[in-house]
């Protein structure tokens, strides 16, 4: 029986260039989908196995590279090809950063052609003898880490350098700013990457059955205990256990996940006999676990064994310039998965998304970008976007501002939302122009 032909699909609005692209391709063997526009691709995927995306760049109403994101999210290790007129250094490095494999300037011939296809081909991380510890910008699980602030890649930094190994990892940060991602990341970007992740959020297990949860039990240890149960450790074999809110770990807990780290064995609830295990822990918390010792509320030795590294995951208002790329990733979700399409943002309301404070991070954002796509027709706007964005008072750290302070920062913002139209600024005060210039002052 012969091998199974490659499917390839080909996205350009240029008729020629996708029947050039197909007579090279179906010379060598490969079988071919042909896209005219983003929105017929994202069928073709849906609904066909792709082995290899190939697609211009230049394309009207939504370009190239938000394609190649989007298959980067929905099908993680898809090996992407990207095809420019126009090639550049940055225009390379956005390339790259996408999750594109390669990319080919436009002339080209058939033997450059060939080259790339089978370049970009023998990188599909979703193929059994492909590399094992894929890179931050193609390998499965970072889709959702998106970002080129400093802040950004320093926590990409940290993560390349513990990825290879076992170490104990404790990874904190506010509500929302996404320590579950990078746990993620951390695993799915290491040689560990093919054995299992599994993620455990202490809080949400009631305090007297966490136990058993992370450990197991044997049958009989508990009047509903009917037959024996393997835990969340034994279910992370080979591979990583994430702890979210490891503050609300029971202290009964925590002394046992102490002896589990130090000695690597487990006991099941109602059992004497010790079992080895072989795994990582990356544990998660937005709270102050020092604050927490001091209380007795969390064993310090344990914390200790914990942090054997520590990972500070930065809040969204510290990584601003990110705010577009997050945007654009969010829309491409929910543009897909609400409107069959990919959806744009205007201008004015991304500026709107960089000036408020996120105190919900992340999360916070991708809840907005969400409603803003089920309420916009086509382009996300201003007024798709909640009031409280728009005229917010951000209260400085080292105390309260004067009321005059606070007005005067209020009446600026409206005067920027107005694009510095006094006269539309004072109809929205309700004040004349004479005041709206006093209050400025």
């Amino acid at each position: 029986m012969g091998l199974r032909k490659e499917n390839i699909l080909m996205v350009d609005d240029d008729v020629g260039i996708l029947e050039l692209l197909q007579r090279h391709l179906q010379s060598l063997g490969y079988h071919t989908f042909k896209a005219l526009s983003v929105k017929e691709a994202l069928f073709i995927l849906k609904d066909s196995p792709i082995d290899l995306l190939i697609t211009d760049i230049q394309m009207p109403e939504v370009d190239g590279l938000q394609l190649v994101r989007y298959a980067e999210e929905h099908y993680p290790g898809m090996p992407k090809l990207v095809i420019t007129g126009y090639p550049s250094v940055a225009g390379a490095q956005e390339t790259f950063r996408s999750g594109a494999a390669d990319y080919l300037t436009k002339p080209f011939t058939r033997e450059e052609l060939k080259q790339a296809v089978r370049k970009a081909l023998a990188s599909d991380s979703r193929k059994p003898d492909a590399p094992t510890a894929p890179t931050l910008s193609t390998g499965a699980g970072y889709a959702e880490m998106v970002g080129d602030s400093q802040p950004f890649r320093n926590l990409v930094e940290i993560i390349s350098r513990v990825r290879d190994n076992r170490a104990t990892l404790l990874v904190h940060g506010e509500s929302g700013t996404g320590k579950e991602l990078v746990a993620r990341a951390v695993h799915y970007s290491g040689k560990f990457a093919r054995g299992p992740f599994v993620a455990v959020n202490c809080a949400a297990i009631p305090e007297n059955l966490q136990e058993a949860e992370l450990f197991g039990y044997v049958k009989g240890a508990f009047t509903d205990a009917r037959e024996t149960r393997t835990g969340f450790f034994q279910a992370a074999e080979r591979g990583t256990l994430f702890l979210d809110e490891i503050g609300s770990a029971s202290q009964a807990v925590q002394a046992k996940l102490l002896r589990a780290l130090q000695e690597k064995e487990i006991t099941k609830v109602g059992s004497r006999k010790t079992e080895k295990v072989d795994l990582r822990v990356i544990a998660a918390t937005n709270s102050n676990l020092r604050e927490a010792i001091a209380k007795k509320e969390f064993r310090e030795d344990l914390f200790y064994r914990l942090t054997v590294v520590e990972i500070e995951v930065p809040p969204l208002r510290d990584r601003k310039s990110d705010i577009p790329l997050l945007t654009t990733r969010f829309l491409q979700k929910y543009g897909v998965e609400y409107r069959d399409r990919l959806l744009k943002i205007d201008p004015e309301a991304l500026q709107i998304l960089q000036d408020y404070h996120w105190p919900g991070n992340i999360r916070e954002l991708e809840n907005v970008i969400q409603r803003a796509v089920i309420m916009s027709d086509g382009t996300v706007g201003p007024e798709h976007l909640p009031g409280h964005l728009k005229f917010q008072i951000d209260f400085p750290q080292d105390g309260f501002a004067s009321l005059r302070e606070m007005e005067r920062d209020y009446v600026r913002r409206v005067l920027a939302h107005t694009g510095g139209n006094k006269t539309r600024a004072a109809e929205i005060l309700q004040i004349d122009r004479k005041t709206l210039r006093e209050k400025l002052k």
